[in-house]
């Protein structure tokens, strides 16, 4: 029924139920000898269940039967309240009756504050042993002063009157249980705070019944039930307002074994023994015994926990040392205590016999793809599992640390044949798949070595140019392709000055319109003809002069800058496009092709940009090529499929570059929108001299043809190779033979030049039955 009522709505119930509460409280106390008592008590009761029933579902809080379970020990405790009055003049057994359905709300109760308190994972031990100090105190209290003169009223069964006066020991029990709820949280939201004023007013009531109780008497007035009221509305609250949900969740607040709120609760039990013999209640023997006896299981309850305490101290010391030293994901020694062991490793090498100290900076080769791929969590357990076969590839004695996202550092002590071999361990734990998750993923990975004598004198330097020089070789590995490992040499260094040097350089070029972009024609073979150009970026440094894009390129990629440099020629190139077509240096069917990093198509927005820029410039989609590497495709998220999908719907072009030199696998072609490809230049410069590249070559644009998508030559540099091409079916061509890569200005001159006196055609063709084009003999 709740769950159909407006959130807004829903939401305001439990102020109806405060309100309700209160009032029928107000009439119960008013007209306590009417009717309209019971019926009050009555009515608010069964809202009360209702509300334990449905408010918690409304919300959706955890566990659903813990919620029910009190809601079944309200139905018991209003049970209880009602037949009291009756059964209570009845001869023995019928007072129990009432005393059964109470006890039994008391056990449905604690039961559910010890699911709530398992759900927080909040039964810590230092609690359970606070829990029994506090316990044992308030019924030792209970006892004396009520339990026992109860059992002593001549006339009333003994049994009778211990019951009476355990319902003060039973609200002790479980009040400590919610008590223990406020441990775990940082805040006391309002469900929190309305169970404790319930189990506090229960509290009250039960010990109000137990004094009445010494007098001989089990039920005296109704008044006595007043508390008992208040407590049904707090749990009413409770159950109703939307804080509800946080009852099952744990917030621990980093709070100390010995904090204030805990000695607060520990103060007043520990001297009550000693405030018990004070009164006139130890007069009897048995009272002394009791009093003692507890007292001295207190005391060993108080040693056992600071032994605890201390105990727990120590650990929290020794987990915060090994946090501190140690990679929390792998739980590998880290770098800080890397450098130590390598700094003690120095110390110890003996130069007499030609030991060294040898590190092996480790870096995983794709690493950012299988994270961009199937998700970071998958990379974890990836590094993970690195971890493990590293560390059980090696011997024990040779430290295995994590220093970085995708980075491990080794360390060794020994000649340079073993240190030789430990590079084939390392290696061998890259030959298997690595099973992650629900696939499997093959890596590979990059080695800088670094190797230097022992010097107890220098051992911290040593220590830290050892882990210097081999992330050094470690990236000049990678520089050399994946799986490559690279020993460390001083003109590293050197090497390493010229790249920072160069990347500093390369972001002023960009701020400062050092780039320019530069046209190389698209022509075909046939005719000699452009059909459309490549936009090519290039730099002239004002001192250093022209720097290659095989140099800068890399470091755009590795510094981040290759979306900035690939926007800006982007744009640039569309707007020279835009230019020539509106001074008619092209025709309407001249196309511009433009590179795009994974990193551009990796953006969901991309099209909407390419679009826009388009437009601007006046430029149709279908004068635009998009070129793209073989590795969007195997490593293509979904995301930047449906950058693909979407540029295609939009008309441009999609070609992918360097075909041939990659994953080149049909399936990608056929699951992608391409329209064409480019034959990487290696296998052009083989054409007419090398039989395999020649079969390659036919074979990727038979495979082309066949799926409708037009084939580009890359690297033309000879007529040879132009007519071999050609022969093959190959239709447009792009290298030397027609030019280098020019800027704009130059190439609008060159194609004037071109459209007025067009290049020699290639030999005609003759169509045979050996393939699809053969040469005339």
């Amino acid at each position: 029924m709740l769950s159909l009522l407006p959130p807004a709505v829903a939401r305001r119930l439990w102020q109806l139920m405060a309100v309700g509460g209160v009032l029928a409280t107000a009439l119960y106390t008013f007209f306590s000898s009417s009717a309209v008592a019971p019926v009050s008590f009555v009515v608010l009761g069964v809202a009360v269940i209702a509300a334990c029933f449905g408010g918690p579902r409304r919300w959706g809080a955890e566990p659903p039967a813990a919620w029910l379970l009190i809601g079944a020990a309200a139905l018991f405790f209003l049970i209880g309240v009602l037949i009291r009055p009756t059964v209570t003049e009845q001869p023995m057994p019928w007072p129990l009756l009432a005393d059964v359905a109470s006890f039994s709300g008391y056990m449905l109760l604690a039961v559910f504050i010890s699911i709530l308190l398992r759900k927080r994972e909040s039964l810590d031990r230092h609690a359970v042993i606070d829990g029994l100090i506090v316990g044992l105190a308030g019924g030792l209290t209970s006892t004396v002063l009520l339990a026992m003169p109860a059992a002593a009223v001549p006339g009333r069964p003994a049994l009778l009157s211990i019951i009476q006066g355990t319902y003060p020991l039973l609200d002790v029990v479980v009040l400590l249980l919610v008590v223990n709820l406020t441990f775990t949280a940082k805040s006391w939201p309002v469900s929190l705070i309305a169970l404790i004023a319930m189990m506090t007013l229960m509290l009250v009531g039960d010990a109000a019944y137990a004094i009445v109780g010494i007098d001989g008497q089990i039920y005296a007035s109704p008044l006595l039930n007043v508390p008992f009221l208040l407590a049904y509305t707090a749990l009413g609250v409770a159950a109703l307002h939307p804080s509800v949900v946080e009852m099952s969740r744990a917030a621990k607040p980093p709070a100390q074994a010995w904090s204030w709120p805990r000695l607060v609760l520990l103060a007043p039990a520990l001297a009550m023994p000693f405030v018990l013999l004070l009164t006139n209640h130890t007069r009897v023997e048995s009272a002394r015994v009791l009093i003692a006896g507890t007292g001295a299981v207190i005391v060993a309850l108080l040693l056992f926990r600071a032994t605890f305490a201390v105990q727990a101290q120590v650990a929290a010391q020794l987990r915060s040392e090994h946090q501190a030293t140690h990679d929390p994901l792998t739980s590998l020694p880290n770098r800080v205590s890397m450098s130590a062991e390598i700094e003690r490793l120095v110390t110890i090498a003996e130069t007499e016999n030609h030991d060294r100290v040898w590190v092996y900076m480790l870096d995983l080769d794709g690493f950012k793809w299988v994270n961009d791929s199937w998700g970071h969590d998958t990379g974890d357990q990836l590094v993970i599992e690195v971890g493990r076969r590293l560390r059980a590839a090696v011997p024990k004695s040779i430290p295995v640390a994590r220093v970085g996202g995708d980075e491990f550092l080794l360390a060794f002590i020994g000649e340079k044949g073993e240190a030789l071999r430990l590079v084939d361990d390392i290696r061998g734990c890259f030959a298997r798949p690595f099973p992650v998750r629900d696939t499997e993923v093959v890596i590979t990975s990059s080695i800088g070595i670094s190797h230097a004598e022992g010097d107890p004198a220098r051992a911290a330097v040593t220590a830290e140019a050892l882990m210097r020089d081999a992330d050094t070789a470690m990236y000049r590995a990678k520089d050399e392709g994946p799986g490559r490992s690279t020993i460390f040499d001083t003109s590293m260094h050197a090497q390493v000055r010229e790249r920072i040097e160069l990347e500093v350089a390369l972001r002023a070029a960009l701020a400062d319109d050092q780039l320019h972009v530069a046209y190389q024609p698209i022509v075909r073979l046939e005719t000699g003809q452009p059909v459309g150009a490549e936009a090519l970026v290039r730099w002239v440094h004002p001192e250093r002069g022209p720097i290659p894009p095989m140099t800068f390129i890399p470091i755009a990629e590795d510094a981040g800058l290759i979306g900035s440099i690939g926007t800006w020629v982007r744009k640039e190139a569309l707007r020279q496009l835009g230019v020539w077509r509106s001074e008619g240096v092209v025709g309407d069917d001249f196309y511009l092709s433009i590179n795009v990093s994974p990193r551009q198509l990796s953006d969901p927005e991309l099209p909407l940009i390419v679009s826009g820029e388009m437009l601007r410039y006046g430029v149709p989609p279908q004068c635009v090529a998009l070129e793209m590497t073989e590795s969007v495709m195997v490593d293509g998220s979904s995301v930047t499929s449906r950058v693909l999908f979407e540029l295609r719907e939009l008309g441009v072009k999609l070609l992918v570059d360097d075909f041939g030199t990659g994953f080149s696998a049909l399936g990608y072609l056929r699951r992608f929108p391409v329209t064409g490809v480019k034959i990487d230049r290696s296998f052009v410069t083989g054409l007419g001299v090398n039989v395999e590249d020649d079969e390659i070559v036919r074979a990727v644009v038979a495979m082309s043809h066949a799926l409708g998508l037009s084939v580009i030559a890359e690297g033309v540099e000879t007529p040879l190779q132009r007519e071999a091409l050609y022969a093959v079916g190959v239709v447009n061509g792009q290298g030397w033979l027609w030019g280098a890569a020019v800027p704009a200005g130059e190439f609008a001159h060159r194609w004037r030049q071109t459209a007025i006196m067009p290049a020699p055609a290639a030999p005609a063709i003759a169509a045979g039955l050996s393939g699809r084009h053969r040469r005339p003999d």
